[in-house]
């Protein structure tokens, strides 16, 4: 199953993007899933990530699976600013919108899911809302993390979001993150072999661990 407005041809992904939170007080939070994707791919794939003043962010290149010319960046301009780091890459190295993969955390999805998407809008979050405003699309693929929301009901409170989504997973929950990244790295690499709208029909109805009831 494709979105509406994709395209037949096949563009796979040359960048892939983590949104996250510079400083060790961001480290390991729900909120920074997309940095620890990034860390996952880049042991995966043994590409070495390091600051990058130019792409203002840690970023590294390297192969994917040994056949796949791949660029991995974890933008350290604080989640509102992303896009700007992002747009740095993808200007020096000419790549489209099309071909940048955002990998970051929602809290629309249960713990235990990921989506994956080739376009759409940001959805409230403002690393997607950064990233649309510098590439000037919203024509990019992106891959959503489920982190829950505040204590499993609907997040209305604004304190209740910033406290849930800069805090830790419990031990349970990591255990399932864990999993989940892997689920990531499978997805991804499916991505880069077949196309995103397979990876799309086969991972985006998988579920790991909890709260794996609710869609």
């Amino acid at each position: 199953m494709t979105d509406s407005n994709s395209s037949p041809e096949l563009v796979f992904p040359q960048l892939i993007v983590g949104l996250g939170n510079p400083g060790s007080k961001y480290d390991q939070t729900r909120h920074n899933i997309g940095f620890e994707a990034i860390d996952a791919l880049a042991r995966r794939w043994q590409i070495s990530l390091s600051e990058h003043r130019k792409f203002q962010g840690k970023f590294g290149e390297g192969w994917a699976n040994h056949r796949d010319k791949m660029r991995l960046l974890k933008p350290l301009t604080y989640m509102n600013l992303s896009g700007q780091s992002i747009r740095a890459v993808a200007d020096w190295y000419k790549i489209p919108p099309e071909a940048v993969l955002v990998i970051y955390d929602d809290m629309d999805l249960p713990i235990g899911k990921i989506r994956l998407r080739q376009s759409g809008s940001a959805g409230g979050h403002n690393g997607i809302k950064s990233t649309i405003a510098h590439l000037n699309s919203q024509n990019f693929p992106r891959l959503r993390i489920g982190i829950g929301s505040p204590k499993n009901q609907p997040a209305s409170v604004k304190g209740e979001v910033i406290s849930h989504v800069l805090g830790r997973f419990s031990v349970a929950e990591r255990r399932t993150m864990d999993e989940v990244l892997q689920m990531v790295i499978d997805a991804i690499e499916m991505s880069l072999k077949q196309g995103i709208p397979k990876a799309m029909s086969l991972y985006n109805s998988r579920a790991i661990g909890l709260d794996v009831d609710a869609s």
